[in-house]
């Protein structure tokens, strides 16, 4: 796991690198970050503090595997998806009190949970239909409503700091894009078409979009992209980079 400014410089190292670590995620303020790591083997949920490095396990439990953390927009509560016994559901964990509210319960696995600005909806993936698409629900759980509408599998949905577009993973036709569509699923936009594109995070303008791509037989880079679709180039690495997530406007 490492930290660097927007353009690549600065980089510091702030894991061991002797487990896998995916996926981090910025709280409001940027003074800590969540994310996976598969130290002892299988997924678990961690939370740093950036300026102590100071780390603990959040919402673990035996026989279960915790992925996909992101905060809500106050910074007091995580979502994220548990998986046990074959089913992967959406569960709410209030960093305050320790308690935890499950948000979804089927038989599908649910995933990338991201909250709405406001903090009063979560568009998350689940293969519900048969295929990975994008469903919105309240923040609190209850019915669910599939917003993706377009041919391909949908995934790693993230809502705008705008409010406006969730920005989204889709393959189709064996290529890979980064999208953007309206918060009810129209206006869907294909920004970018890579052999591996995935993984979007948008600058705290709402306008830029960073994701990671990957060639044919070659190692993972960070690019970045308008929402205009124009615009597009790598950001420099010191080696292969993925996994980014745009930290707030730090002051």
């Amino acid at each position: 796991l490492a930290i660097m400014d927007q353009d690549g410089e600065n980089v510091q190292v702030l894991t061991d690198g002797a487990a896998l670590v995916l996926a981090p995620r910025f709280s409001p303020r940027g003074d800590r970050i969540l994310y996976t790591s598969y130290e002892g083997g299988f997924p678990r949920i961690f939370l740093m503090d950036v300026a102590s490095r100071r780390r603990q396990v959040l919402g673990d439990q035996p026989g279960t595997m915790t992925f996909a953390p992101r905060f809500s927009p106050d910074g007091g509560s995580v979502v994220y998806s548990l998986s046990v016994d074959g089913r992967t559901n959406l569960f709410l964990l209030n960093l305050a009190s320790g308690q935890r509210f499950q948000l979804t319960n089927t038989a599908a696995i649910d995933t990338a949970p991201s909250f709405s600005p406001d903090g009063q909806w979560i568009v998350f993936e689940s293969d519900r239909s048969g295929t990975s698409q994008l469903y919105v629900m309240p923040a609190g759980g209850g019915e669910a409503r599939q917003i993706s509408r377009g041919q391909g599998r949908y995934s790693t949905p993230v809502w705008s700091p705008r409010g406006d577009l969730i920005a989204f993973t889709k393959s189709q036709g064996g290529r890979f894009h980064i999208g953007v569509m309206r918060i009810d699923g129209s206006g869907e936009r294909l920004l970018t078409a890579s052999f591996l594109d995935e993984g979007p995070t948008w600058a705290p303008n709402g306008r830029v979009i960073m994701f990671t791509r990957e060639e044919a037989g070659g190692n993972p880079s960070l690019m970045s992209v308008d929402i205009s679709g124009r615009n597009l180039r790598r950001i420099p690495t010191p080696g292969a980079a993925s996994d980014p997530a745009w930290s707030p406007l730090l002051p």
